[in-house]
């Protein structure tokens, strides 16, 4: 697993981040019905039963949009990727089928509130840290174009920024010749339940990426 840190100023604005890194090899599929069912299931428990008024209320979103109030960025103008995907499930506009290596990193964000990071590994580049976005930095988002990540948590390898909670970038993104697969699961306040998290996620890969080799390492 690639070496990942946590920068000396993040740490001192978010003193309760940890990080749960999963890197495990991976078979990718374009479409695995079973994960979808799974997920399905999840979405209808999940739409019955929250409301979109109680989604920042929730231990995780409220503390990840606390963090980036400390690192100087707007949660609102900038939403948190758990926090977008819990929205549009509560709203009943379900959730795009991507592919069955990030459906599953999806499934673990909408269960429990955490946004979480996936990566190609083979595209990063040395060493990660985890630190805050400087202006001007240059960032292309998945599906977004150019994002201003300036004041936002982001993760960065020797040739720049590839990852924030609010959009992993297309530098690094997921695709059909991957084999090798970073999760970042990010938990800005240290809670009990980025363990249960982390395991879900290990068992999730498993069973519908045929995750093999698997590494897991806490940070923070």
């Amino acid at each position: 697993m690639h070496k990942i840190s946590i920068s000396k100023e993040l740490a001192a604005r978010v003193p309760g981040l940890q990080l749960s890194c999963i890197r495990c090899d991976v078979v990718y599929e374009a479409v695995n019905t079973q994960l979808w069912a799974e997920i399905e299931a999840r979405i209808a428990e999940i739409a019955a039963s929250v409301t979109i008024e109680q989604i920042s209320g929730m231990p995780a979103i409220a503390a990840s949009r606390r963090a980036y109030k400390a690192c100087g960025k707007d949660p609102a103008r900038y939403r948190l990727s758990a926090e977008a995907l819990l929205r549009r499930v509560v709203n009943r506009h379900g959730l795009y089928q991507v592919c069955n290596v990030v459906d599953a990193l999806n499934l673990v964000s909408i269960s429990t509130g955490f946004s979480i990071g996936g990566y190609d590994s083979e595209k990063i580049v040395g060493e990660v840290v985890f630190g805050i976005g400087n202006p001007g930095e240059p960032y292309t988002g998945i599906g977004r174009g150019e994002l201003n990540i300036d004041g936002m948590p982001v993760f960065r390898d020797a040739a720049g920024a590839f990852g924030t909670p609010t959009s992993d970038s297309e530098r690094t993104s997921v695709t059909a010749a991957t084999r090798s697969f970073l999760m970042v699961i990010i938990d800005f306040a240290g809670t009990a339940l980025l363990g249960e998290a982390t395991v879900l996620a290990r068992a999730l890969l498993e069973k519908y990426a045929q995750g093999g080799r698997v590494e897991i390492e806490k940070i923070g």
